[in-house]
């Protein structure tokens, strides 16, 4: 397998660059093929002469690859995490996070050229996120990275992370599955369906193929607004929001049901739709969510402690106390399953499911001691 040579950071490179490798074609799970995969990713630090100090962060859903800051002064999404001096320091460890194929920030996904020249469109296949592992490590490959450090993720991330250590389970020593379980429920499955049929339902959608013509806002904004329900929990919402109206806005006074004004909950759904529209693209949004709906560690691998049985890796399991998404008690079944006696560390925020995110720096101390000590 050839890979292209910008897969391999340049001297003098600054963090956090975008870079992207060709990786050649790729044979998916579920009979698809896509037959010059790129991958974009970027890194900090600096791979030691035995490639021992890569440390894999994966990204959330609708993440970028931008975990901390580097070329630019942009905030990275773990910030509280990786950095000169943080917990996972990259003084000292070599630190790569990788855009999923079906993204749309750089890797290969539905609005990428297809080999006629258009883009994808309806016609990109179905990726799983084992899919996405073998991608990935034929650039850990072209890095010369043999086996990782650590490899870690919070909620879609984290089920990443997983299928690394299941596949791969030479290739990871220390594995970090935050707030997400061993595999997608039925209730999972659900939101996500109800998110992608919302993006299918817009009128713009033309079955995949609107490149070129107007996108599927709409039901993309409104796929956004069901998922960041299940993002936040009931207690904060209530706090934030309760019934109060949108700043001069009366939902309790109009002469039609089409004119009446939004409480502030509404206008804070609208806002986070609208973010969402401004920097992503719906059929990707359709593709990764898909890949997250086959998550399930055990496809073909038995039962779950079987499954399990098969990873050689340290696990550090953690779960958001107020998630009504992932639930702690998925964290506990998995944790359960491993080998060895792993605990499950709770990261207590009144927040809700992204509480992976925003309280991330609670679980500093004990994956410094675990893992990056």
């Amino acid at each position: 397998m050839t890979i292209t040579a910008t897969a391999l950071p340049k001297s003098g490179e600054a963090d956090g660059t975008v870079k992207y490798a060709g990786i050649g074609p790729l044979e998916l799970e579920a009979g698809g093929f896509l037959p010059d995969v790129v991958l974009a990713y970027e890194t900090w630090g600096q791979l030691n002469a035995d490639a021992s100090n890569a440390v894999l962060i994966q990204h959330a859903l609708t993440g970028s690859t931008h975990v901390a800051r580097g070329a630019t002064d942009e905030e990275g999404w773990w910030e509280q995490l990786v950095g000169p001096g943080a917990t996972i320091d990259t003084n000292k460890f070599f630190v790569i996070s990788i855009n999923i194929v079906g993204g749309c920030y750089g890797s290969t996904g539905p609005s990428s050229e297809a080999p006629d020249g258009r883009p994808w469109g309806s016609r990109f296949p179905l990726v799983t996120l084992r899919d996405s592992t073998e991608a990935e490590a034929r650039l850990a490959d072209a890095l010369g990275i043999d086996a990782w450090h650590a490899v870690l993720g919070g909620s879609m991330g984290g089920a990443r992370a997983l299928e690394w250590a299941a596949t791969f389970p030479d290739r990871v020593k220390r594995c970090a599955v935050i707030s997400v379980g061993a595999y997608s429920t039925a209730e999972q499955i659900a939101f996500a369906q109800a998110q992608t049929l919302a993006i299918r339902q817009d009128p713009n959608f033309n079955n995949g193929d609107y490149y070129g013509g107007a996108a599927p806002e709409h039901g993309l904004a409104l796929a956004r607004r069901i998922a960041h329900i299940t993002y936040r929990s009931a207690l904060e919402l209530d706090f934030r929001f309760g019934r109060e109206a949108q700043h001069q806005e009366k939902p309790l006074a109009a002469a039609v049901l089409g004119e009446r004004g939004r409480y502030q909950v509404e206008s804070y759904l609208d806002h986070q739709g609208t973010k969402l529209v401004r920097r992503f693209d719906a059929n990707s949004y359709i593709a990764i969510t898909e890949a997250l709906m086959s998550h399930d560690v055990t496809r073909g691998r038995g039962s779950l402690e079987q499954a399990l049985s098969r990873t050689t890796a340290e696990f550090f399991v953690a779960a958001v106390d107020s998630d009504r998404l992932y639930f702690p008690a998925q964290s506990r079944e998995l944790a359960a399953a491993l080998p060895g006696d792993v605990l499950v560390h709770l990261i207590e925020a009144p927040i809700g499911h992204d509480g992976f995110l925003t309280e991330i720096g609670q679980l500093s101390a004990q994956l410094r001691e675990s893992f990056f000590a």
